[in-house]
């Protein structure tokens, strides 16, 4: 399958030109879909899955920093705050207790609050604003 770098270059420009984090673009048998984070493109007839182009720095970033994890019970888009322009939930150097919501996990228009696993001060939180997360990804870090 060879890939026409013009549409990446582009869809990624698009990202930025309407502060998008995430487009998806089909076409016949090919299927592109562009992230801030990440870069996936599959071809639909042979089912097979996704080459993904990730970035490694937040893998980098859990590798180098201790302390308790909070992770996503779910696969979504995780949001600092419960609305556009509203407070956040917690900020570097907050001191939250457990079942506190640190972030909201929007997936299929339902908005699932995260709880804290635990009492702690938040070290370091590993994902941005309206970023895609994973199952089990680390949002953020206690100590």
């Amino acid at each position: 399958m060879k890939i026409d770098k013009k549409i990446i270059k582009e869809l990624s420009d698009y990202l930025d030109e309407f502060n998008l984090t995430e487009l998806e673009y089909t076409e016949k048998d090919t299927k592109i879909k562009v992230s801030k984070n990440n870069i996936s493109i599959s071809n639909l007839t042979n089912q097979s899955p996704s080459k993904e182009i990730n970035s490694n720095k937040d893998k980098e970033n859990q590798n180098n920093i201790s302390g308790i994890e909070v992770t996503s019970p779910i696969i979504g888009t995780a949001y600092h705050a419960p609305e556009p322009g509203a407070q956040k939930f917690v900020e570097v150097g907050k001191k939250i207790k457990k079942g506190d919501t640190v972030m909201i996990v929007e997936a299929m228009k339902t908005m699932n609050h995260v709880p804290s696993s635990s009492d702690g001060v938040v070290k370091k939180i590993l994902v941005s604003d309206g970023q895609p997360v994973e199952f089990g990804q680390t949002l953020i870090i206690l100590e």
